[in-house]
C-alpha cells in the first residue's frame, strides 16, 4: 500500500520547519528527501515516523490514517546516522532486537537474523561484538535490525553521513541493491545528491520546509524547477537572463546551459569562440572556466583529456559547440 502525506505541517514557534507537504510513496520503491541542512527533511521524516506530531495535515498508508498512531504501532523500521546500536549486545542480538520485542520464537529469530546478515554482507558475524566492527559494518547491522521485523516502511535518516567518503561511495551502491525489490518502501533523507540519485527511484527536492520538485534523477537534472534547484543539483551555468548574442528565443525567467551536452573543438569551426580563463584538475577530469566574449558570460565546462582539442592552459582558444537542446528555460524561483 502506498504512503500518502497530505498537507503535512510542523511549526516550532515562529519557524515553519515543514510547510504543507503533500507526497506519495509507491509501495516497494525508494523516495529520497534531498535538500540542504535545515530545510526540514529530517523533521518530515520524524513526522512520518510518529516521533513528532504535526500541526496540520496527515499521514496514511492505503486507507489507514496513521496521523495519531504511536510510533511503535506504525510498523516502520528506522535507521539513523549514529547507528544507535546496543554496545553490550553482539551483532546477532542487535539484529534480532525487534524480533525479541515482538516475541518471535527463537528458532525463527535465528533463521531471520542469518538471512539478513547474509543480505547486508555480514554472514557469520553473529557473535562479533559491535564495538569491534568498522563504521560501515555497524551501519549494516543497524540496517539488518530495522529490516528484521519486516516493516511496512523503512526510514533512513542520513545513514551514511558519519562515514568517510570512500566508504559512502561503496555503501550507497550496496544500499541500492538491498532496497531494490524489498516489499517495504523506503524514505531516504540526505543532503548529498549523489546518494539520492544512486539509492532512490524518486527524489523530492526540499527547500525551506517545502517540496520544490519531485521526479527521477534524470527528470530533475534535465529540467530543474528553477535557478535554486539547478544550482543545488550541481549545474554551473545558470543565467538570470539570456546571454547576449546567443541567438536564443525570448523567455521569461532563468536559462540553464547543460554543459554536459556541449563539446569543445578548434576555434573558428562555426562554434562559439571561447578562451580558457582558468583550468583546474578534479581527479581525472578538467574543470574549465571559459570566457565567451560574444555572449558576455563565463561558461563552466567539465570533461576529460580525450574530449579536449588541445592543452587547456589559461588563454587557450577553443570553439564551444552548443546544440539547441543544451539550453533550457527553467523559470524563476517561487
Amino acid at each position: 500500500m502506498n504512503l500518502r502525506l497530505t498537507g503535512l505541517t510542523k511549526r516550532y514557534g515562529a519557524v515553519t520547519a515543514v510547510d504543507r507537504v503533500t507526497l506519495e510513496l509507491v509501495a516497494g520503491t525508494t523516495l529520497a528527501l534531498l535538500g540542504p541542512s535545515g530545510c526540514g527533511k529530517s523533521t518530515l521524516l520524524r513526522l512520518v515516523a510518529g516521533l513528532e506530531a504535526p500541526d496540520a495535515g496527515g499521514v496514511a498508508i492505503g486507507d489507514h490514517d496513521l496521523t495519531r498512531t504511536p510510533t511503535a504501532r506504525r510498523g516502520f523500521g528506522m535507521v539513523f546516522q549514529d547507528f544507535a546500536l546496543f554496545p553490550h549486545l553482539d551483532v546477532g542480538a542487535n539484529a534480532a532486537f525487534g524480533l525479541v520485542e515482538a516475541r518471535v520464537p527463537a528458532a525463527t529469530r535465528a533463521a531471520r537474523v542469518r538471512e539478513l546478515l547474509a543480505l547486508v554482507g555480514l554472514a557469520g558475524l553473529e557473535r562479533r561484538k559491535v564495538t569491534e566492527l568498522s563504521g560501515g559494518q555497524q551501519q549494516r547491522v543497524a540496517l539488518a535490525r530495522a529490516l528484521a521485523p519486516e516493516p511496512r516502511l523503512l526510514l533512513l535518516d542520513e545513514p551514511l553521513s558519519n562515514l568517510d567518503a570512500s566508504l559512502r561511495e561503496s555503501l550507497k551502491l550496496e544500499l541500492r541493491s538491498i532496497l531494490t525489490g524489498l516489499p517495504a518502501g523506503a524514505i531516504y533523507v540526505t543532503h548529498d545528491q549523489g546518494e539520492a540519485f544512486t539509492v532512490a527511484d524518486t527524489v523530492a527536492l526540499m527547500r525551506a520546509g517545502r517540496i520544490v520538485q519531485v521526479g527521477t534523477s534524470e527528470e530533475l537534472l534535465a529540467k530543474p524547477a528553477g535557478p535554486w534547484a539547478a544550482r543545488f543539483l550541481g549545474h554551473d551555468n545558470v543565467y538570470d537572463t539570456a546571454p547576449q548574442g546567443a541567438h536564443l528565443p525570448a523567455t521569461d525567467g532563468a536559462l540553464l546551459l547543460r554543459a554536459d551536452l556541449t563539446r569543445l573543438g578548434e576555434p573558428g569551426t562555426g562554434a562559439t569562440d571561447v578562451s580558457v580563463a582558468t583550468a583546474a584538475r578534479e581527479g581525472l577530469a578538467w574543470r574549465l572556466k571559459l570566457t565567451a566574449e560574444a555572449w558576455g558570460v563565463t561558461v563552466t565546462w567539465r570533461g576529460f583529456d580525450r574530449e579536449l582539442p588541445g592543452h587547456p592552459a589559461p588563454g587557450a582558444s577553443f570553439g564551444l559547440q552548443v546544440p539547441p537542446e543544451a539550453w533550457r528555460s527553467i523559470g524563476s524561483d517561487a
